[in-house]
């Protein structure tokens, strides 16, 4: 027996290969999927069974692309209408080997939502481990906003498939989601990736409200964000993704060619530090820091554009473009031969974000100074801590809310530490705002050097 986790860095989405004797099994797999063929040649083994726990919002999925790869047959859940594959149903079994894989429905996150229930039959039939996609997670539970008008039906469901289908299972039982912290599905998951049924019916804050009608009401009350790229990534998920295996290959581009290709409407991404964006950067740029860019690319670039790589050294080309073609964009076209230094000796003009240090901006508050801080962190962040008089918009809705912002004072942008602070203050200067600053550090360093903080 085999088993393996497969964690794709920045979505934070988790997917999984386990297998026996020669046959495999994938849960969730990715768009760049070799990896799992690697593992199960180097098993021995054929991957025979591909599974998707519900149609993912966040990422496209692999699925098609592995079963070219392989011959293995796909299977989901049979209440949405997907273009491709079979439909699994509660109850119905897989063996692989020693192993056995039972599907049981759990929706409320999605509808088609299903989880598999791996049993060792060497030892007995009893439940081993789950796979329980984006129903229950580490340290918390699964969205359920995507059905507005069914938002108490849904938050229902899913109490339904967590304390009638999943939890019953077994204290024992092992946990295995299909993502981690950091992920858009859920804001409340643990750092670490491991974890029981028992334990999650301890110590999950979710699962520590028992009555149905108050979980309903929890889960109504969530305020989660939603990308416009989700769209992109359900017509997708659902079609069958329309893509090859291999990856997009930019081409190395030079300075006079990349600011032709910028005049012809070329999408300049400059994945650099925060620190080396600020210090010199292309006008008309957007900054989204290297591995920023599974969570934040998909809110700012469309895609009909081409794209244009910006990066630090040449070995952040490959992890850039296949960030991007995790999220469906497939015309990241060039990047910038030499980097910024080559833009630099070309000549042409480029421009700079000045820094502003916690220490003087907590100077600079305390003098009543007039600007604006422009704080871009989630709702929940802010409601923990917050500095006063700030302007509160969500980096993601920045775009929309310009109008919002005044055009006539200084603007410092602000964040947890600075990072999504420079992707405001980017997307600020695209637009025309000319006095931008950015606070390095932000909040963190705010609190290390003792900023009014309001909670």
């Amino acid at each position: 027996m085999f088993f393996a986790k497969i964690k794709s860095e920045g979505l934070a989405q988790l997917s999984y290969i386990v297998g026996d004797g020669q046959k495999a099994a994938v849960i969730d797999p990715r768009l760049d999927c070799e990896v799992y063929r690697e593992i199960a040649d180097r098993e021995g083994a054929q991957i025979t069974h591909i599974f998707e726990t519900h149609r993912n919002e966040d990422f496209v999925v692999g699925s098609c692309t592995l079963a070219e790869m392989t011959g293995a047959a796909i299977y989901h859940g049979a209440e949405l209408l997907f273009a491709y594959g079979r439909t699994a149903d509660e109850g119905d079994r897989f063996e692989f080997g020693n192993i056995a894989l039972e599907i049981i429905k759990t929706p409320g996150h999605t509808d088609e939502s299903i989880s598999l229930v791996l049993s060792d039959r060497e030892f007995s039939d009893q439940p081993l481990a789950v796979f329980a996609g984006d129903a229950l997670f580490i340290g918390d539970v699964g969205r359920t906003d995507f059905f507005p008008e069914r938002a108490e039906e849904v938050a229902g469901l899913l109490y339904d498939s967590i304390f009638d289908k999943l939890l019953p299972l077994g204290d024992h039982v092992l946990l295995y989601p299909a993502h981690g912290a950091g992920s858009v599905c859920g804001s409340g998951m643990a750092s670490r990736e491991f974890s029981s049924l028992g334990y999650e019916r301890q110590f999950n804050p979710a699962l520590q409200i028992a009555n149905r009608a108050e979980f309903i009401d929890m889960k109504v009350a969530e305020q989660h964000y939603y990308p416009n790229y989700f769209r992109q990534m359900e017509k997708l998920n659902l079609g069958g993704p329309p893509l090859p295996a291999t990856l997009p290959r930019p081409l190395p581009t030079s300075a006079n060619e990349f600011a032709k290709s910028m005049d012809g409407g070329l999408l300049a991404l400059d994945t650099r530090s925060p620190e080396a964006f600020s210090g010199a950067y292309i006008p008309g740029s957007l900054a989204i820091p290297l591995d920023m860019i599974p969570a934040y690319a998909g809110w700012f670039i469309a895609y009909d554009c081409d794209i244009g790589l910006i990066v630090q050294n040449y070995a952040d080309v490959e992890p850039a473009v296949r960030y991007l073609a995790r999220l469906g964009y497939r015309n990241i076209v060039s990047y910038l031969d030499e980097g910024l230094h080559g833009w630099e000796i070309s000549g042409r003009a480029y421009d700079q974000i000045p820094t502003i240090y916690a220490g003087d901006l907590k100077r600079r508050m305390g003098q009543d100074e007039d600007f604006v801080l422009l704080d871009v962190r989630k709702a929940e962040e802010i409601k923990t801590a917050r500095l006063p008089g700030t302007t509160e918009i969500f980096l993601g809705d920045v775009p929309e809310r310009l109008d919002e912002i005044p055009r006539d004072k200084p603007i410092i942008t602000f964040c947890g530490s600075g990072r999504r602070a420079i992707i405001a203050a980017s997307i600020l200067k695209r637009n025309g705002f000319e006095r931008v600053e950015n606070c390095l550090g932000s909040m963190a360093a705010c609190q290390a050097v003792g900023c009014s903080i309001e909670s």
